[in-house]
């Protein structure tokens, strides 16, 4: 067993257009804007928030060890767009996610944030396997992690009962030296 180390995380992260940097409780408003959205919530386990319940995720996010992964938000501007997170599992596994405003969307943010979080899992967390999970219907996270070269390696038909209905989940995933090897 691969020993846990809490990684020392270097930020913000800064890559062409966007910064990637620890939540605030002044991001609360922004962070609001976008969890009270359905069109946002559409395809998560978790429906519309309330401030109430914003905040709290917020405040869970900001005290969450560093160790067990990071939510970041993406900054364009000096605005919160959006958050990027990695969640740190056993066997050097991690989980990658997004989710970006409506009104930034369709601008290659997702992608680029995205590409920033998978090189924090295997440059900092020195993960050996990233992946991402997404309901075959949201076809736009599924082209994001297709452009990070990730590979389906599962499509799980209604395997889950969520919001009142039976959804899908497809599964990417990428190694370390596949991730590598492509940037060389």
């Amino acid at each position: 067993m691969v020993p846990h180390v809490s990684p020392e995380l270097r930020l913000p992260i800064e890559t062409p257009r966007l910064r990637l940097r620890r939540l605030v409780p002044g991001d609360l408003a922004a962070l609001h804007a976008i969890h009270s959205r359905e069109d946002v919530t559409r395809w998560l386990y978790w429906n519309p928030r309330d401030e109430a319940e914003v905040r709290a995720a917020l405040e869970a996010h900001i005290a969450r060890p560093s160790g067990e992964g990071v939510v970041l938000a993406i900054d364009l501007d000096g605005q919160l767009i959006g958050t990027a997170n990695v969640a740190v599992g056993e066997h050097r596994q991690g989980e990658v996610g997004f989710m970006l405003h409506p009104d930034h969307q369709g601008h290659g943010y997702a992608t680029e944030a995205a590409a920033a979080i998978v090189e924090l899992a295997f440059g900092t967390y020195r993960l050996h396997r990233v992946y991402g999970c997404v309901e075959p219907r949201n076809t736009a996270s599924a082209r994001v992690l297709e452009r990070l070269g990730m590979r389906k390696e599962a499509h799980l038909v209604e395997n889950a009962w969520i919001k009142g209905e039976w959804q899908s989940e497809t599964v990417y995933a990428i190694l370390a030296r596949d991730w590598r090897a492509a940037r060389e």
